[in-house]
């Protein structure tokens, strides 16, 4: 018994070390990607206590106040959305710490940078505060994540236009063939891409025998939108490019088959997945992943925006993720510079995205019967996907023609 309490004694020191090491280890240049990993830890705390915590909480009496027990899957929603409020009370807090912070000689900078044994203690404390609340709480919060998932993923549309028109910018800017037929080629397998994508869909998703006709519109629609694009972009008036039409073109029935794939499994139109009853633990980590790296890419990607989120006294080029290191007088040099983007919006991509996650990990709390195990599947993650790519197309086709509509205006 003593040589195991040493023992756990010094695995304890040895973590402790560890992790001191680490975050003494972040500095401001890597101070995007510490945030993104504490984010990813999150999913990770949140997807294994969706696994195992549901008999531990049936026996906590504030949060199991029924008289009758609720089922497995209500437990497995309640981890998830405590864990889920927890990290979005701690981005929230960051972001309204930072509003306003607009040079890196403001205190506030060393707080987004810095301080890192402090934050991920404090991180660990909201979590574990959120298990004490009462089960009201956790209600309001579950309805007001639908709406935040909603605008995660206007922020992720609007991002991904930007990408866009900038890598066709990008590769147009350099003016030599080679490029011209880089984008050629690139645009080629985005729409062969979409249209042989297409014929998957209608083969798993339009089962003959079975009135799919739903499934049927959202496909149609997702081919209409890929012929709206090219016509639009191609018109002398806009004068836009094939490469940007394409890629928006992939990413609308990939969002056509992410939605159809969320059908309940039981449903008889779901072709792909109607022999499927239960989900491996493979699948649910690949759909997990998956998870991780949308909502990470994001959170990064709108950190290093130069249209969403730099401030107006900032420079206009964002700075890259990881650079090399640089002498200490050209840091001090650079603590006097205008931050590159803001701090505020930064943080607030991340309370949005802890709603996102919570809603894909519960299935947007929708009960699907056989395959309420599933991550994202159901009714409700269905129509986001669709919403989600329709509202994509108008974004798209708008980005193109506002120019036209308002010339005075900088786009």
């Amino acid at each position: 018994m003593w040589a195991a309490s040493c023992l756990a004694s010094c695995c304890a020191a040895c973590a402790c070390d560890a992790c001191r090491t680490v975050v003494s280890s972040i500095s401001r240049r890597s101070a995007r990607i510490a945030y993104c990993g504490l984010f990813a830890l999150s999913l990770i705390v949140s997807w294994i206590l969706r696994e195992v915590a549901a008999p531990l909480l049936e026996k906590i009496p504030w949060i199991n106040t029924f008289h009758e027990t609720p089922s497995r899957d209500w437990f497995q929603t309640d981890a998830v959305l405590r864990v889920s409020l927890g990290n979005f009370l701690f981005f929230t807090i960051l972001s309204v710490m930072m509003v306003g912070v607009k040079s890196q000689r403001d205190p506030r900078d060393g707080i987004h940078h810095g301080g890192w044994m402090v934050k991920v203690i404090c991180w660990f404390l909201l979590v574990v505060l959120m298990f004490f609340i009462p089960n009201e709480i956790i209600t309001f919060y579950e309805s007001i994540s639908k709406f935040g998932s909603g605008l995660f993923l206007l922020v992720q549309v609007v991002l991904l236009l930007d990408f866009v028109h900038r890598w066709n910018d990008t590769w147009v800017g350099y003016d030599e063939q080679f490029w011209y037929i880089a984008l050629f080629v690139v645009s080629l397998f985005c729409y062969l891409a979409t249209f042989v994508s297409s014929g998957f869909l209608f083969h798993w998703f339009t089962p003959s025998g079975h009135d799919c006709g739903l499934n049927t519109f959202f496909i149609v629609m997702a081919l209409i939108f890929a012929f709206v694009f090219t016509v639009v972009a191609l018109h002398p008036s806009v004068g836009g490019s094939v490469l940007p039409a394409s890629v928006i073109s992939l990413y609308c029935m990939y969002l056509c088959y992410s939605g159809l794939a969320s059908e309940p499994r039981d449903y008889e139109c779901n072709g792909l997945h109607k022999h499927s009853k239960a989900v491996s633990t493979g699948t649910l980590a690949l759909g997990l992943l998956t998870t991780v790296l949308s909502v990470v890419y994001s959170a990064v990607r709108a950190g290093s925006s130069t249209t969403l989120l730099s401030p107006p006294s900032s420079p206009r080029a964002g700075k890259p993720l990881l650079p090399l290191e640089k002498s200490d007088e050209h840091e001090e040099k650079e603590k006097a510079k205008p931050v590159t983007y803001s701090y505020s919006f930064f943080h607030i991509i991340f309370s949005l995205a802890s709603m996102y996650s919570a809603m894909l990990l519960t299935g947007w709390t929708s009960s699907v019967g056989g395959s309420g195990r599933l991550v994202d599947v159901g009714w409700s993650s269905v129509w986001v996907r669709v919403v989600t790519s329709w509202a994509t197309a108008a974004l798209f086709i708008w980005s193109l023609i506002a120019p036209i509509l308002f010339p005075d205006r900088d786009f």
